[in-house]
């Protein structure tokens, strides 16, 4: 019995002997690995970038608001719901002491924020908070200082920035302790806020954070709903907090047993999950896709593979003639196959790659290489070029050495 190395050589040598047929039997397993690949390379970068972008809140943090993040299908179950006030917050700290943190914060969107003669674009955040969901909502202070008790308790007509707003309107002057104006309220700056993760490559530091108090004296306790962040001490006892916060605010807002909550709770991992969902059906849908057309394209291979056993069947019978082995023949064969596939579906994963990473970066977002799904993609290819290339190989293995080499 040859060595391996030997049947590859033969193998390959053979391959590059016919190299037309060679190209057209790899094109079927480069569409369909490309097909496939293209599109878990796009969904890899999504995901990426959104995930990074959620990470919104700091670790062992949920918030409880009115409105859901993320809705797929069906009516909206949050279009009803009351608005959860400063008074239902102020009960919920009451009730829930075994928290790290618990903060309040309400928004306001598309506000102009102005300081001289420079103004942003009507895309401002303003966020009205407690200390405490500074915390929460992982705003760190890049230098000045940070929201105090007093601010709130008071309602001082003071402010935190975002990167974004800095640049945008002091240049190369220090912000902290100057007067800027949002919706003709005089606001002091105090701090600048660290740069949070970009999502899609946007920026998401345009925004103010006010002391809440101050905020709900600009645009009144009704303007919008609070959202409530809980922080816990540890990941130990992260469940069992969001679980005792489910049952503090339907006692708080009244909820009948057995009805569902009138609110919604969220984290960075559940905002992960829904997105996680979205995509499967993406994937599971492209996988099927790519699927079908790799057994087109082994079938293809089957018959190439057929036709090239009836073209050389002199040449096994010469083969078989000097010595070789049925087994010799149906591995020279079977490698024929699985190095088809291999070279096929590598330039369907590095076009895959490629083009994905481009499609990609159209709307910014990270790029990513699938490398589980490289994995699964030759993994496939390895399997198709054995499935269906047993067939033409056990057919030449068992040819007769006599009659192969009668035939013309």
């Amino acid at each position: 019995m040859i060595s391996l190395s030997e049947i590859a050589r033969i193998s390959v040598t053979s391959l590059r002997a016919n190299k037309l047929r060679t190209m057209l039997t790899i094109l079927g397993i480069t569409v369909g690995l490309f097909s496939i690949i293209v599109i878990m390379t796009i969904i890899t970068m999504l995901q990426n970038s959104i995930e990074s972008g959620f990470s919104s809140l700091n670790k062992n943090t949920f918030q409880i608001q009115k409105w859901e993040n993320i809705r797929v299908g069906g009516p909206r179950r949050d279009r009803n719901r009351k608005d959860i006030t400063l008074e239902d917050f102020e009960q919920f700290r009451g009730l829930l002491k075994q928290a790290k943190y618990v903060g309040a914060e309400q928004w306001q969107f598309g506000k102009v924020v102005r300081f001289g003669n420079k103004e942003t674009n009507p895309n401002i955040q303003i966020a009205g908070a407690t200390v405490d969901a500074m915390r929460t909502n992982n705003w760190n202070v890049d230098y000045g200082r940070d929201l105090r008790e007093d601010d709130v308790q008071y309602s001082r007509n003071v402010c935190l920035l975002g990167n974004e707003i800095v640049v945008k309107l002091f240049g190369n002057i220090n912000p902290i302790g100057q007067e800027l104006n949002v919706d003709g309220h005089p606001l002091k700056v105090i701090g600048v806020i660290e740069q949070q993760p970009q999502l899609f490559g946007q920026s998401r530091d345009n925004y103010v954070v006010l002391p809440l108090s101050t905020f709900q004296s600009f645009y009144g306790r009704r303007s919008r709903s609070v959202n409530i962040t809980v922080m816990s001490y540890s990941k130990e006892d992260y469940n069992d907090i969001i679980e005792a916060s489910i049952g503090y605010m339907r006692t708080i807002r009244k909820v009948p047993p057995g009805e569902d909550n009138d609110f919604y709770v969220f984290s960075n991992e559940s905002m992960i999950t829904q997105v996680n969902d979205i995509t499967s059906g993406i994937k599971i849908g492209a996988f099927v896709v790519s699927i079908i057309a790799l057994l087109a394209a082994g079938v293809g291979i089957m018959n190439i593979m057929l036709v090239s056993v009836t073209e050389r069947t002199k040449e096994i019978g010469i083969r078989k003639a000097v010595g070789a082995k049925k087994i010799d023949v149906l591995l020279q064969f079977l490698t024929e196959a699985v190095v088809l596939c291999i070279i096929g579906g590598t330039i369907g994963i590095v076009m895959g790659v490629g083009l994905g990473n481009l499609a990609g970066s159209l709307i910014n977002a990270q790029p990513s290489i699938p490398y589980d799904w490289v994995a699964i993609g030759l993994s496939i290819c390895v399997l198709v070029g054995l499935i269906f290339g047993t067939y033409p190989a056990y057919k030449a293995a068992n040819l007769d050495p006599i009659e192969a080499l009668r035939y013309e």
